[in-house]
């Protein structure tokens, strides 16, 4: 039985990793840090959802700011596919916890690396990059496109992913990079601007509330559907050689067709109810990300399938749902949107 350690199992990517590699009869093991607070609901389902798989899915307490607790963990599971999707992840969030950003984000990649050298584990590494990491550069943007971060996460990035680099060609690891465009889902954390204008559809719609507050509507973007990307993380693993692949639709959306598509699936109009806040510009914008997928097209096979429209329902139907089932009683509510 093939082991996986997914490290950032409880986000986003990291919980529908952990349903397909249960799927395909690995043995998962997913980190998670020490909290007061409950902050497994996205991994939970995976002991109801996957009855006899949920003997194979397990958790440690580790922490990227530890790279004592990497080591121990390494020798304890010795994997056989390592995922590092951990990260503090939020761009407009950096500019204001930069060195925690950096911390986590850069320098958590780097321990994980040293843990894998100094152990001697022989496991395919995969680490998470992102698109952020070409910045101003014009799209579309592809595995040759040179880098222009413009904010504190893209900078944290692009060191994790050329340290990965750097480890391939200094130690022979088989590390690769992922460099995935903005990719969305009802997982997605209720911050981020595809999540948060669902959300306020949903309590727009159910008369919850009255004004969604956002930034720059203009901003263009590649978004696709999460559990499709996870799909590519671990086609890059079983690809022959180590190897960096950019991984989006190849199409670009503003945030504002976001908002238009959302509002009328819901039979809403928008301009009655968004508001520009200034405070959700970032100090350096990032006008446009548009990935160029067609080396991971021909390599690995794989290409994104879900439409943009398509998301958007997807999302604002899962927050529709979510509500009413919370009035229904049968769910309590989490808080309402701003």
């Amino acid at each position: 039985m093939e082991k996986a350690l997914i490290v950032g199992v409880t986000g986003q990517d990291g919980s529908y990793l952990a349903e397909f590699l249960l799927q395909k009869g690995y043995q998962v093991h997913g980190i998670k840090r020490r909290s007061s607070s409950f902050n497994t609901g996205r991994v939970d389902g995976i002991y109801h959802d996957f009855h006899e798989a949920g003997a194979n899915f397990f958790l440690h307490f580790a922490d990227l700011a530890d790279a004592s607790s990497l080591t121990r963990l390494l020798y304890e599971i010795r994997p056989d596919e390592i995922y590092n999707l951990a990260a503090q992840s939020h761009v407009r969030v950096s500019f204001d916890i930069p060195e925690y950003t950096s911390d986590i984000t850069a320098t958590g990649a780097l321990r994980l690396l040293e843990a894998m050298r100094l152990s001697g584990v022989k496991a395919r590494f995969y680490q998470a990059s992102s698109s952020e990491m070409f910045g101003s550069a014009p799209p579309p943007q592809s595995e040759t496109t040179v880098f222009h971060p413009r904010s504190p996460y893209a900078c944290a990035k692009l060191f994790g992913h050329s340290i990965t680099v750097n480890y391939r060609e200094s130690y022979g690891l088989f590390a690769v990079s992922g460099i995935l465009f903005n990719h969305e889902s009802p997982r997605r954390g209720e911050t981020f601007v595809t999540r948060k204008i669902a959300r306020a559809v949903a309590h727009i719609k159910l008369k919850l509330q009255q004004k969604l507050h956002l930034g720059n509507l203009d901003a263009l973007r590649d978004w696709g559907y999460a559990p499709e990307y996870v799909d590519a993380m671990w086609r890059m693993l079983q690809y022959e050689t180590p190897d960096d692949f950019v991984i989006g639709t190849g199409e670009m959306h503003t945030v504002r067709e976001y908002v238009e598509v959302a509002f009328a699936h819901a039979g809403l109009d928008w301009q009655k109810h968004v508001e520009i806040d200034p405070r959700y510009f970032r100090p350096a914008e990032v006008d446009a990300l548009q990935a160029d997928p067609s080396k991971a097209r021909r390599a690995l096979g794989w290409e994104a399938r879900v439409t943009f429209a398509e998301l958007v329902r997807i999302m604002v139907d899962a927050e529709l749902e979510h509500l009413r089932r919370c009035q229904s009683g049968v769910l309590t509510p989490v808080g309402e949107a701003e």
